[in-house]
């Protein structure tokens, strides 16, 4: 299917209208500032609303979408907009230290030098301090950009000396009404991912677009009503690390063969048939950054499908309780209504628990996937017929 070109910069920041209208008054000289900060949920669009800013600021018009310096802004080649995004667990120091560099430098053009900082909150304790130096003595004509999930995950003496730019989860309504529109999805599809990605716009537009991942969703949906038995739990939790490690290793074994490819052309290997010197050190960090990616994206897919099963019990908990509203996997009803069954809502709520639980030991404690999914499939086993709790 195709996509629409915007027809501003701003078009791609799904209900996100007060922020899009203080940073569009920014971009016309309103409450400008050197540094700012985005915060908001995953899925929010958070660096999203950095890149309009930044195509905003190159802008005549502040944000046309069309002209020549949006373009180039969106496209990631403007020569006055600089993104520092990772796929490893962290930013260095060494990283930030390029950026500052930069910052020192006059803007090619007549307008601003811009930096991007995604995942602000993965800079490490040496490059916070080195950023914070920058910010403390900004370049004329230099901004800072930084986005993290919310402002406890940035220092407070950055983040006090940023402006603040908060989004929120967009509605579903909003979500599926761009899909529509931008990519021309049909209107159940469209509902649907916007559903099932609960408002994560990235996620959304992968549910519309490949079948593959909803797929994958209704895998991991349908998870809750068959844990009935200690057995079967650790399956599913076998399954679930086996597939999302397959998932991940789809998505970066391409970057890897192009990295290695380009890292044996730069010295000559495949020309020459023969490996210098410098070729070994150089190998070896570009396999260990490899693996640190790796990891990293193994981490983010299974997080994907933990927020999923979560999405389920808190369906349940919902039909249990009789909340209004349409539930999140509306397609899959009949297994919501049987975790209803063999459940509480208080015991779904202790699900939900386990399932955060899970994610702290993998994301933060560096607990193996496959462990620390065994342990919660258990917390998650559906009852005896004994007791609808434990």
């Amino acid at each position: 299917m195709s996509a629409t070109a915007p027809a501003s910069v701003w078009d791609s920041l799904v209900g996100q209208s007060r922020p899009v209208e203080a940073l569009r008054g920014a971009a016309t000289g309103h409450g400008m500032s050197h540094a700012w900060l985005f915060t908001g949920p995953p899925g929010s669009g958070r660096s999203n609303a950095a890149v309009a800013f930044a195509a905003a600021l190159q802008c005549d018009q502040a944000g046309c979408g069309s002209c020549h310096s949006c373009r180039t802004v969106l496209a990631g080649s403007h020569a006055d907009v600089s993104v520092i995004r990772t796929e490893k667990l962290s930013i260095g120091v060494d990283e930030v230290r390029d950026l500052v560099r930069r910052a020192a430098l006059a803007p090619v053009g007549q307008r601003w030098q811009v930096l991007v900082v995604e995942d602000a909150d993965r800079l490490t304790d040496q490059a916070c301090n080195a950023l914070l130096k920058a910010i403390e003595e900004p370049t004329e004509r230099t901004v800072w950009m930084l986005c993290a999930p919310t402002v406890e995950d940035v220092l407070p003496t950055i983040r006090s000396r940023c402006r603040l730019v908060t989004l929120s989860t967009p509605a579903a309504a909003d979500v599926a009404d761009f899909l529509a529109r931008r990519d021309q999805v049909s209107p159940a599809l469209a509902s649907y991912a916007a559903r099932a990605s609960q408002g994560h716009i990235g996620r959304a537009r992968a549910l519309a677009r490949d079948e593959g991942a909803r797929e994958r969703r209704r895998e991991v949906v349908g998870i809750p009503a068959t844990l009935t038995t200690l057995g079967r739990c650790m399956s599913a939790a076998t399954r679930l690390a086996e597939v999302t490690k397959d998932e991940a290793d789809v998505i970066t074994g391409e970057l890897d063969a192009r990295e290695k490819a380009d890292l044996d052309a730069s010295y000559g290997v495949v020309e020459r048939g023969r490996r210098p010197r410098e070729y070994s050190p150089a190998l070896s960090a570009l396999e260990k950054g490899q693996k640190t990616r790796a990891k990293r994206r193994h981490l983010d897919v299974v997080d994907r499908a933990l927020m999923d099963l979560v999405s389920v019990y808190r369906d349940a908990i919902a039909v249990a309780t009789g909340a209004p509203g349409e539930l999140v996997n509306e397609e899959v009803r009949g297994d919501v209504e049987q975790v209803v069954r063999t459940s509480t809502p208080e015991l779904n709520l202790r699900r939900i628990d386990a399932i955060f639980t899970a994610r702290e030991q993998m994301l933060e404690f560096n607990v193996p996937v496959a462990l620390a999914l065994e342990s919660m499939m258990v917390e998650l086993q559906v009852p005896s017929q004994q007791g609808s709790s434990r």
